[in-house]
């Protein structure tokens, strides 16, 4: 048993990584093939490599501002959201406020919500009650910067929250007594050892803003309009440029790895930090 079990541990993992992989290499296939072999003969395997699709795709001048957009947004959303939901968790850790837990599970409710049911109640916000002179949210970047706290932000509470409350109190209170106000407790005391927690936060965050598509489509016409809604442009009435899709799709895929490989690191240490207390 002792000489299965680890074979039979790497196969299943195996079965899994492949099961995970596969459907991002069909992606990476498809978007490396001239339409007519998609049709003509598809197959799993790289028979030509075509570069076109993605030729087409970084050079296209509206392609590339929906990218820039989706950084802007992504990056602004998940930078003021980590802000917001650090200082939110610390005041419920550490303030005796009446009825916090009942705060906390009422934030938690606003996620549990799909994003369709905000969808006509935002128009109306962004069309009508936020569009007087030359100030409007309607296809803004900060409109969905903005817009993205209402379901981002209670998923960073409910994540960051562990990290905080796992930060011992006396900690705080000996800088208190050497004479730190609570603003230096703060950032000298609390803020380096939540760092694994915030970095789980703000990838995550990150993510959920820059895959968010409904929403986007919806609030935006042309200015502020996001990378997975350029998807959308290439099913037209005359077929689906499906190479061009898929290269979309691979293009929006490199920036998440690469937020992911600069703090992996801190990914599984702020997921469990305060999971054990002694």
């Amino acid at each position: 048993m002792q000489t299965r079990s680890p074979l039979i541990g790497m196969i299943f993992w195996i079965v899994l990584s492949f099961v995970t992989l596969f459907p991002i290499y069909w992606l990476f296939v498809i978007s490396v093939k001239p339409a007519v072999d998609l049709f003509s003969s598809p197959s799993v395997f790289l028979d030509t490599i075509y570069w076109n699709n993605y030729a087409k795709v970084l050079t296209d001048e509206t392609l590339r501002r929906y990218m820039f957009n989706s950084v802007v947004i992504s990056s602004g959303n998940a930078i003021l959201v980590t802000v917001l939901a650090f200082f939110a968790c610390y005041a419920l850790s550490r303030y005796n406020i009446a009825g916090k837990e009942n705060i906390f599970f009422w934030t938690i409710t606003n996620r549990m919500a799909p994003a369709a049911v905000f969808l006509l109640p935002f128009f109306l916000l962004f069309t009508q009650v936020f569009a007087f002179g030359d100030f409007k949210l309607y296809d803004t970047r900060i409109g969905l910067i903005l817009l993205y706290c209402t379901f981002n932000l209670p998923f960073a509470i409910w994540t960051l929250r562990p990290t905080i409350d796992g930060i011992p109190k006396e900690l705080d209170e000996a800088a208190t007594v050497d004479g730190a106000s609570t603003w230096q407790v703060i950032r000298e005391v609390v803020f380096p050892l939540a760092r694994p927690g915030l970095a789980v936060t703000l990838i995550l965050t990150w993510v959920f803003a820059w895959n968010e598509f409904l929403l986007a489509a919806t609030l935006t016409s042309f200015n502020a309009r996001t990378l997975t809604t350029g998807l959308s442009e290439y099913v037209t009435t005359t077929g689906t440029e499906w190479g061009t899709m898929a290269a979309i799709a691979i293009i929006t895929l490199i920036p998440a790895l690469i937020v992911f490989s600069v703090v992996q690191r801190h990914i599984i240490a702020g997921l469990t930090f305060g999971a054990v207390k002694e």
